[in-house]
C-alpha cells in the first residue's frame, strides 16, 4: 500500500487500522432498499463494525432490529446495535437486551440518551440513571442467559470446573472529546468515561468533533485519569450547509467557521461535498497520526462520502484490518 497522505514514508509499513460505520434506522420502504445498497457498499471496506442507532419509540426499535439482521443474514460485518437509557425500565431494558442476544447481536453501545425535546434535562429518564447501569445490565442479562457450565480438568479425570462464561462481543460508550452538554467540567467528563469503564465498557466511540486537538487532548486527560479502553474517534463528512447546521444544533459543538463558511458561500453541490470530504480526510489522518486506534465514521446513511475519505486515507479495503482491542492503546 503506498504511503498516505502526512503518514510519513513508513506508512505502507503500518497495518490498517480498523474502520467501522454508524447507520440510522430507515422510515420509509424506498430508503430501506437504498440502505440494503448502502450496507452492502460499506461491507466492501470490511469495517469491524457497523452500529445502528435504537430510537426511544418502538416503531423505530423494529426497524433497527430489521437492519441489524440484515447485517447478520447477508455480510460477514459485526452489527452493533444501539442502547440508551430515557424511557426503559429495567424490565424493558432487560427484555431488549435478550431480544438482540437471542438473534445473534453480541456488541452494544450504551447511551444515556436524551430526554424528549421540552422535557427537564434533569428528570429522571427511566430506572437506569446513566449509561454506566445500561452497560452492567448487558453484562447480567449475558450472564443470566449462558450460566455457568462444567469443564473437565486436563489429566484429572472425573474432577471438573466451572467454565468462564461468554461475555458480550464489544459494549460500547460514548466518549465526549469538547465536553458533555451538562458536563461541569472536563475531569467530570473523565471521571464518567472511567465509570463506564469500571462498568464493563470495552470501547468508546467519541461523539463528533471538529479538531484534532480536541480528540488528542481529552484522550491524554482520559488516560491519565485512568482511562485504558480504546477510544475510537467519531467523524463524519459534512457536505451541506443544511447538515452542518443540524449538526451544530443537535451536539452542541460549534464548527469551524473556515468550513461552515465555505460551505455556505460555495453554490455548487459537488464542490460542496468536496470540502466536506476533504476536510474530513485531514482530520482523520491528523488524529491517526496523533495514535488513535481506528476510525468510527457517521454515515448518514450514505456510503459515498465516508468511502471517499477512506479512499483518500488509502484505508478503503486493500490493507489489513487489526481488531482494535489488539491496538495499544494511546
Amino acid at each position: 500500500m503506498a504511503a498516505t497522505g502526512s503518514g510519513g514514508s513508513d506508512a505502507h509499513c503500518r497495518p490498517r487500522p480498523p474502520i467501522s460505520f454508524e447507520l440510522f434506522p430507515p422510515r420509509t420502504d424506498a430508503a430501506a432498499l437504498a440502505l440494503g445498497r448502502t450496507i452492502d457498499r460499506l461491507a466492501e471496506a470490511n469495517p469491524a463494525f457497523i452500529s445502528v442507532t435504537f430510537g426511544a419509540g418502538g416503531s423505530s426499535r423494529d426497524r433497527s432490529l430489521t437492519v441489524l439482521r440484515y447485517m447478520l443474514e447477508n455480510t460477514e460485518v459485526e452489527p452493533m446495535a444501539h442502547l440508551t437509557c430515557v424511557g426503559s425500565s429495567h424490565a424493558e431494558a432487560n427484555r431488549l437486551v435478550r431480544e438482540f442476544l437471542d438473534a445473534g447481536i453480541t456488541s452494544f453501545l450504551a447511551l444515556r440518551g436524551d430526554p424528549p425535546v421540552g422535557a427537564d434535562p434533569d428528570a429522571g429518564i427511566g430506572d437506569l440513571g446513566s449509561s454506566a447501569e445500561l452497560v452492567q445490565l448487558i453484562h447480567r442479562v449475558q450472564e443470566e442467559r449462558e450460566p455457568f457450565a462444567q469443564e473437565g480438568i486436563p489429566g484429572i479425570p472425573g474432577v471438573s470446573r466451572i467454565g468462564e462464561r461468554t461475555r458480550p462481543e464489544r459494549v460500547a460508550v460514548a466518549a465526549f472529546p469538547t465536553g458533555h452538554p451538562r458536563s461541569r467540567g472536563v475531569n467530570q467528563d473523565v471521571d464518567a468515561l472511567l465509570a463506564k469503564e469500571v462498568a464493563g465498557a470495552n470501547l468508546a466511540i467519541t461523539q463528533l468533533f471538529w479538531r484534532a486537538d480536541d480528540y488528542l487532548g481529552f484522550v491524554d486527560r482520559a488516560r491519565a485519569g485512568g482511562v485504558t479502553i480504546p477510544i475510537l474517534p467519531g467523524i463524519m463528512p459534512v457536505t451541506t450547509p443544511a447538515r452542518l447546521a443540524r449538526l451544530t444544533e443537535l451536539t452542541g459543538v460549534e464548527p469551524p467557521p473556515e468550513l461552515a463558511i465555505d460551505l455556505e458561500i460555495e453554490p455548487d453541490a459537488e464542490a460542496c461535498a468536496e470540502l466536506g470530504i476533504s476536510y474530513a480526510a485531514r482530520l482523520a489522518q491528523a488524529v491517526l497520526d496523533g495514535g488513535a486506534p481506528g476510525l468510527h465514521l457517521y454515515t448518514f446513511n450514505r456510503h459515498e462520502a465516508v468511502l471517499d475519505v477512506l479512499g483518500r486515507l488509502d484505508l478503503h479495503t486493500t490493507a489489513q484490518l487489526v481488531n482494535e482491542r489488539n491496538t495499544t492503546p494511546r
